[in-house]
């Protein structure tokens, strides 16, 4: 065990309570949400922040010791990486995303570059037993929202998806968040999709929600099929604690990407509780697949949003074509708002 100074902590390590000066361990945790202590090797001209704890995006360098998070990405306009089956202290792996999620990169996107490597310098302990010197491995489990008992009464769920990650979601969210806001609505909001990072949860208050929570705060670094859906009701019974009158869930990440979207949409009970689907598309062709794929699984688009509603082509598209409601958060929140309002109106009276 030895002791080291940290120059910057992602954010994704922000649930293990990781302080700047630290102890670690030669033994890695090989595991999605173990936290790692690494040196950063290389120097890039793009994608080269990382967000840190208070939800600010830092610069890294060649040389800075992060404490980063083990986990999975798979990002189209992104990094792909996994988690090794073992680690060990000098290995290199790589910085996934703006968050400080830490894995070994297996393909990547162009505009992004090649990623950051990592030098593993060893794992980040915590000491759960007072006055003992027993370390164990740090990791974001460590201060989740605990499982709790499904609510019942659930407020009506605004659901915004898209087409792709890149889509316009987290402005179309945070628009209507905003508009509900300040019609007088308390509204909770969540991302419940996707790979560790502040930034959306913190625009979601930002821009008014009473409450708001991510998948990382159940502990999860990336969600996939298997834990998305369940994440999703942790996340809505604890909202559910502050009362709110309506709710909206942004679905990180496209309706057919991978981590897990499809599993909450075909889930038994989660989307009866849809009041309004908002979709985000960046093009006719994606708005046009994406309405008749959720169709074949018994959802119904309400909202197109996103960068195909920029201009009056593709406003026209959806509302001619597809026969559904056209709103640009951008451009007319006032009417997205509006769209919204009277969509949950609507499923009410019914």
């Amino acid at each position: 065990m030895k002791k080291l100074k940290l120059d910057k902590i992602g954010s994704a390590a922000k649930g293990a309570n990781v302080r700047t000066d630290v102890y670690l361990g030669d033994t890695i945790l090989s595991s999605a949400g173990s936290v790692l202590a690494g040196r950063v090797l290389n120097d890039k001209t793009v994608y080269n922040q990382m967000e840190n704890r208070q939800g600010r995006m830092v610069r890294l360098k060649s040389g800075d010791i992060i404490a980063g998070v083990l986990g999975e990405r798979h990002a189209l306009h992104g990094y792909e990486g996994i988690v090794p089956d073992s680690i060990e202290v000098g290995d290199c792996l790589h910085l996934l995303n703006l968050g400080g999620v830490v894995g070994k990169c297996t393909s990547f996107n162009p505009d992004v570059g090649p990623p950051f490597e990592i030098e593993v310098l060893g794992q980040v302990l915590h000491f759960p037993y007072l006055g003992k010197r027993i370390g164990e491995p740090a990791h974001v489990q460590l201060n989740a929202i605990p499982e709790c008992e499904e609510k019942t009464e659930i407020p009506p769920l605004i659901a915004v998806m898209g087409t792709c990650m890149n889509s316009g979601k987290t402005m179309a969210a945070c628009e209507i968040i905003h508009g509900l806001t300040k019609a007088g609505k308390r509204v909770g909001a969540a991302k419940v999709t996707g790979v560790a990072l502040q930034r959306d949860v913190l625009n979601m208050r930002d821009y008014g929600a009473t409450a708001a929570l991510s998948f990382m705060d159940a502990g999860i670094v990336s969600t996939a099929a298997d834990t998305a859906a369940q994440v999703t009701r942790r996340l809505i019974s604890h909202l559910c604690r502050s009362n709110p009158e309506v709710i909206v869930l942004e679905f990180g990440d496209g309706i057919m990407g991978e981590y897990g979207v499809q599993s909450i949409l075909t889930d038994e009970h989660l989307p009866s509780y849809f009041g309004c689907v908002v979709l985000c598309a960046n093009d006719p062709a994606g708005a046009w697949g994406a309405v008749r794929f959720l169709e074949q699984i018994n959802i119904s688009t309400q909202i197109v949003s996103g960068p195909v509603t920029d201009n009056e082509v593709g406003r026209r598209f959806v509302v001619d074509t597809l026969g559904l409601k056209a709103a640009n958060a951008l451009i007319s929140p006032q009417k997205l708002h509006k769209h919204v309002s009277e969509e949950l109106r609507l499923n009410a009276a019914a």
